[in-house]
């Protein structure tokens, strides 16, 4: 079994995102975080913050992994943000970045937060699971082609 398979519910996937900006995005990604753990938004977007001043998350092709690991989180999360308009993200390549996986994992993650990191890294290294996240209809598509991933790679 993959480490995607549960980390994803259709409530925490985001499509046509308007951010304009990285703040923009981590705002909507603490919005989805808080409706779906009921933890504070401002902490989810300080996390995630304090990730990202440690160097970009963006992997190059448009994609980014914004990650953060939280206090008092009992399991891992993830969350699936493809953006109207691509934004800036300081990645390797300098291409913008439209798609964003964010996951936040307990504080005390080590080995399980790796292998799901690992995981995400590896399905948006993949162009068709790429371009298939890019035109997907609508969030149940996302999600479906999420947990295929996790059961077929």
């Amino acid at each position: 079994m993959n480490a995607l398979i549960n980390l994803f519910n259709p409530d925490c996937i985001a499509l046509d995102n308007s951010a304009k900006n990285r703040a923009d995005a981590f705002a909507a990604a603490g919005d989805l975080f808080a409706k779906q753990l009921g933890i504070d938004a401002t902490a989810v977007i300080e996390f995630l913050n304090a990730r990202e001043d440690l160097g970009s998350t963006a992997l190059g092709a448009g994609v980014a992994i914004p990650h953060g690991r939280v206090k008092g989180l009992k399991q891992p999360s993830a969350a699936f943000m493809r953006l109207k308009d691509p934004i800036e993200f300081a990645a390797p390549d300098s291409e913008p970045v439209s798609i964003l996986i964010f996951l936040l994992v307990p504080e005390k993650a080590t080995q399980q937060h790796l292998e799901i990191l690992s995981s995400i890294a590896q399905l948006l290294s993949d162009t068709s699971a790429r371009e298939r996240l890019s035109s997907a209809a609508d969030r149940i598509q996302v999600y479906e082609l999420l947990q295929q991933w996790g059961i077929t790679k």
